[in-house]
């Protein structure tokens, strides 16, 4: 019912989240989004922005992701539907609602293909252990990017968990005039013998990363 009134009008509702403030889940022209206040979450403008960065990621070669940043799951849904990547993905988020919406709201769960982790991201990459080929970075609360995320600490971590061959994907989102705070991580993985491409507004809004092995 509600996909079929959403034609006429989007059908809402809000969840509230320690982490993301009021989350909603929207039916809008018979497809279901998440939002936050100020951005799309999943499913809408995000899922497109992520889908052409990984156009230019070689994923035949890619054995197995790791996906920082959950949401609704939409990033699953491109690798598996568009890209018919069926490898293990792990996904970590740091939000349990958002973990539940995922399942609930959007089927995605627990299988011998995925694993999804309710953990911080920074910790989560600090302790692991685990070599990825794939590693996507979409780290947000609301339209913000904790400054964390920027740090070089946090990209030697995000180094020690990837695998040397493959690519990072990492969903930077800044401003043509912060553009600048990109070049350390870009001299970084670059030193580390990666080929980093920069796509900028990409959708008309965000700035990708796309690290690939030479």
């Amino acid at each position: 019912m509600k996909r079929l009134l959403s034609y006429i009008y989007p059908v809402s509702k809000k969840v509230p989240s320690q982490y993301n403030g009021k989350l909603e889940v929207t039916w809008y022209d018979g497809k279901k989004y998440l939002n936050t206040k100020n951005a799309n979450y999943s499913y809408g403008s995000l899922q497109e922005i992520l889908k052409f960065g990984l156009e230019h990621i070689h994923l035949s070669s890619i054995s197995n992701c790791l996906l920082l940043g959950l949401g609704g799951g939409s990033v699953i849904d491109t690798l598996r539907n568009h890209f018919n990547f069926q490898q293990h993905i792990t996904a970590v988020d740091i939000d349990p609602v958002v973990i539940a919406i995922a399942q609930k709201e959007f089927q995605h769960y627990n299988s011998p293909t995925l694993s999804m982790v309710c953990a911080d991201a920074q910790q989560f990459i600090l302790e692991n252990t685990i070599s990825f080929d794939l590693i996507i970075v979409d780290l947000y609360i609301d339209a913000h990017m904790p400054s964390q995320f920027m740090e070089l600490s946090f990209w030697k971590a995000i180094l020690k968990s990837h695998s040397q061959q493959g690519a990072i994907l990492f969903n930077a989102a800044l401003h043509a005039s912060n553009s600048e705070n990109l070049h350390p991580i870009i001299s970084l993985l670059e030193v580390n013998g990666f080929l980093v491409n920069t796509l900028q507004k990409v959708n008309g809004t965000n700035t990708l990363l796309v690290a690939q092995t030479q």
